[in-house]
């Protein structure tokens, strides 16, 4: 082999030799950053887990917090409901009542004097059931709901940053 081709077969064996100590080094290289790209990802994994923890335990407190408020105001205004209902009811019974006795007093008096006597009475019992207001007797209840607005609702638990993929 002439000395050239000898020069060359050296200098391309120093090459492969200098490049094989430079994999030799970077492969060990790879392998922790694989490690750490595991555990980086594990932990990642970890916190993605607890921030969706995190919003379902406030969902559940939210929820039981509301669904009882809900029932609490259903039970409450049926109660008021029908105690209203009870009280017209009542209210109506005594003006039917009264008509009756306007109506015998019309029909069985026999003097002026009679139906002025009675009459007085009468118009002052009309007045007093006049006052009972039966348009707001029971001031109308308004409950509103309002969820909340999220922004982004693909993205409630976080998002993910990635570069070099």
């Amino acid at each position: 082999m002439s000395t050239d081709r000898r020069k060359q077969v050296k200098s391309d064996i120093d090459k492969i030799t200098e490049r094989l100590k430079k994999i030799g080094r970077v492969l060990p290289r790879f392998e922790k950053e694989k490690n750490d790209l595991v555990n980086r990802l594990a932990h990642i994994e970890g916190e993605i887990e607890s921030a969706a923890k995190k919003l379902s335990l406030a969902v559940s407190e939210d929820l039981a917090r509301l669904l009882p408020e809900v029932e609490w105001i259903r039970v409450k205004r049926v109660e008021q409901l029908e105690t209203a209902k009870q009280e017209m009811y009542h209210h109506m019974a005594e003006m039917e009542s009264l008509l009756e006795q306007y109506s015998e007093l019309l029909l069985s008096s026999e003097t002026a004097c009679d139906v002025t006597r009675s009459a007085n009475s009468l118009h002052s019992r009309v007045e007093e059931l006049m006052m009972f207001d039966v348009d707001s007797f029971l001031p109308p209840l308004n409950v509103i709901f309002t969820s909340t607005s999220l922004p982004c609702v693909e993205n409630l638990v976080g998002t993910m940053a990635k570069q070099g993929l």
